[in-house]
């Protein structure tokens, strides 16, 4: 997504071989349904005007919303008809939580229970049932019990509905000061000192005043800590403040560290909780003490995210053999990853072990994710891939087609209420076997809503294996043509497509970017103007042939501004201009996978690999074969291709 750090729409990665390709058109949106959706959330629906509408298995979505644009002066006798009408359907649980939320807003309690789901999660709709029990005479023991498990669920704030219950919880004892210590840990868990201050509200004095310190240490480092009573309570507020400091501050928290582990006797778990946030805001950032307050960590407070730094860090600084010790400092099952199997290899190589470094690429190279493919191109073997072709029959598909809440999912999809279709497809997907979700998500892509095989597949090792499903291919003309335009592979716009959209052309993310390409309007309107194609506005970006022509078009002035390299370019589309400079100025003339992985955002670090693993994968399916990946990043484009082979000893789960 060009010009901006966005979390991925998307993780997954692969698909199937096929050289001949022609999508399904989706079925066109059914016009009166509609018509009559908007129309009832103007206020302006007639039934008469729709003739038959009544049968369609998604009315009771027309019904909501007419009901829920004048939900606040809704009569109770209306909503609760609604609810009995509907039950057990997704658009009566849509429902009922807007009907609770305005009930209890107009405080009409008796509505407000004869509506209560116990399946209601939300905890401001909870706090408020709380209300409805004690304004209707009900808290007994059971109302004790629920409240306090809210009051102990979260250290975090929680919404003001919640103050009532907890003041009627307070008044009757329900809140001794055991319970009001357990919500001040769990608040400083999450350096949270307002709630924190809550909490400490009806402790006895001494507590209030210990545990109001603890607040202020947490939003300021100060000397009181020093004369604090020396107890595992006091032990955790302290390192817990210095911790907050060292994610911004790690020099100052290096240096206020020993006088409070000395003063409070602090064991090495509070040791560590100080200097692994030093060591990782120090070096997520490659500073020049990085290796250093890494090395002061013990290696009790390592976690997975602090072992890959340690990697990144020594890799930085082309420090070959300690990179090589902080993967071989790796759990087990982090280390057999094939992204530290392959860096393994690498650094075997680099260091003269080349034996041990083609064992490491053998191991690796039977994973089809970028990694592997680029384990397979250092010891010239065909890529891993073995795709699952289930046999199912036409008539299983078409069960599945007819289900209730598909049928409705699938038509409020095309008729563009992906909120609304999302409920119902939720409510098939927690009824299906596995075989019944893998023929609904085969439903979903005949109805062009692609991204149902990425959410909806995987729980189980051989979806993986769906490529199919997993990497669809629609608008391929245009994508060939505007890709033949700018002189890119379309086997590399595609792959942008599934990483950003999943093919979907109304994606629109909270950036503002739209579309398949996921375009900012600025950036759509200004290649529109170099190209001098006709702009009609931001909503240009929803029409699937204008986003692929100015999404390609981008690209390829981004690889000629990134001197033909594809990977600083991928890097450049997800990230921005600014970073991607910082980044190349930080590491110049490193070898690409080594600068792919320290890049320093998470996001673009996997966004960069997923797009090229993609990329590869669009290249099979487009001709059959690919363009090898250490190829494919550095922009050559003449080398020899590659075929994919499903190799005898590749698990299944490939």
């Amino acid at each position: 997504m060009p010009f901006r750090r966005f979390s991925a729409l998307l993780l997954g990665l692969l698909l199937p071989g096929m050289t001949s390709l022609a999508p399904a058109q989706s079925p066109e949106p059914a016009p009166a349904l509609r018509a009559a959706v908007e129309s009832a959330e103007r206020g302006l629906f007639d039934a008469g005007q729709y003739p038959g509408l009544a049968r369609d298995p998604a009315y009771g979505w027309v019904e909501y919303a007419l009901l829920v644009r004048d939900i606040n002066t809704l009569p109770a006798a209306q909503a609760q008809s609604f609810l009995t009408r509907y039950a057990g359907q997704p658009v009566a649980e849509a429902f009922r939580e807007l009907w609770l939320a305005a009930a209890a807003r107009r405080l009409d309690w008796p509505s407000f229970r004869a509506a209560w789901a116990p399946t209601i999660r939300a905890t401001t709709l909870r706090c408020a049932e709380l209300n409805a029990r004690q304004a209707t005479g009900n808290t007994d023991p059971q109302w004790l019990s629920d409240a306090q498990a809210l009051w102990r669920s979260t250290g975090k704030p929680l919404p003001t509905e919640c103050d009532t219950p907890f003041a009627v919880l307070a008044a009757r004892g329900g809140l001794s000061p055991d319970l009001r210590w357990e919500r001040i840990d769990k608040a400083a868990g999450e350096w949270n000192a307002s709630v924190m201050r809550q909490a400490a509200q009806g402790l006895p004095p001494a507590d209030f005043a210990l545990a109001s310190d603890y607040a202020a240490f947490m939003e300021a480092v100060n000397d009181r800590a020093l004369t604090w009573p020396a107890t595992a309570r006091s032990r955790w507020m302290a390192s817990q403040g210095l911790a907050r400091l060292g994610k911004s501050v790690p020099l100052a928290a290096e240096i206020q560290l020993p006088r409070y582990a000395q003063a409070l006797g602090f064991s090495d778990t509070e040791r560590g909780r100080v200097l692994y946030q030093i060591a990782l805001w120090t070096v997520a950032s490659y500073e020049p003490e990085s290796a250093r307050r890494l090395a002061a960590v013990p290696a009790s407070a390592f976690d997975d995210k602090l072992h890959e730094w340690q990697v990144r860090e020594a890799l930085a600084r082309s420090d070959w053999r300690g990179a090589l010790a902080a993967i071989r400092a790796m759990p087990d099952k982090q280390r057999s990853d094939s992204r530290w199997t392959y860096f393994e290899g690498r650094l075997l190589e680099l260091t003269g072990d080349r034996a041990g470094a083609q064992q490491a690429y053998q191991r690796a190279a039977h994973e089809p994710q970028f990694h592997g493919f680029l384990a397979a191109d250092r010891i010239r073997q065909p890529y891993a891939l073995c795709p699952w072709q289930p046999n199912d029959s036409s008539a299983a598909k078409a069960v599945i087609a007819s289900d209730p809440a598909i049928v409705r999912a699938m038509e409020l999809y095309r008729i563009d209420r992906a909120a609304w279709a999302q409920r119902e497809w939720d409510d098939a997907m927690h009824r299906f076997d596995d075989t019944q979700r893998r023929l609904a998500v085969e439903v979903a892509q005949d109805n062009g809503w692609y991204d149902r095989a990425v959410f909806s597949l995987g729980s189980k090792p051989d979806e993986l294996r769906l490529y199919t499903l997993r990497f669809p291919l629609h608008h391929d003309q245009t994508i060939r043509r505007e890709a033949a335009k700018s002189a890119l592979d379309p086997a590399w716009v595609a792959a942008e497509i599934r990483a950003e959209s999943v093919f979907n052309p109304r994606a629109h993310s909270a950036a503002n970017a739209m579309g398949l390409m996921q375009l900012l309007p600025g950036t759509g309107m200004g290649v529109a103007r170099q190209l001098g194609v006709p702009w009609a506005g931001a909503d240009s970006l929803y029409d699937p042939d204008t986003n692929i022509t100015l999404g390609a078009a981008y690209l390829r002035q981004l690889l000629d501004k990134e001197g033909g390299q594809p990977y600083f370019a991928i890097a450049g589309y997800n990230a921005g201009p600014a970073p991607l400079a910082r980044w190349q100025s930080q590491r110049p003339g490193m070898d690409p996978d080594f600068w792919i992985e320290t890049i320093s955002y998470k996001e673009t670090r996997e966004y960069v690999a997923r797009v090229l693993a993609f990329s590869t994968i669009y290249d099979w399916r487009l001709n059959g074969n690919a363009l090898p990946v250490s190829d494919r990043m550095r922009g050559n484009l003449e080398a020899t291709r590659k075929q994919f082979v499903c190799p005898p000893a590749t698990p299944r789960a490939n």
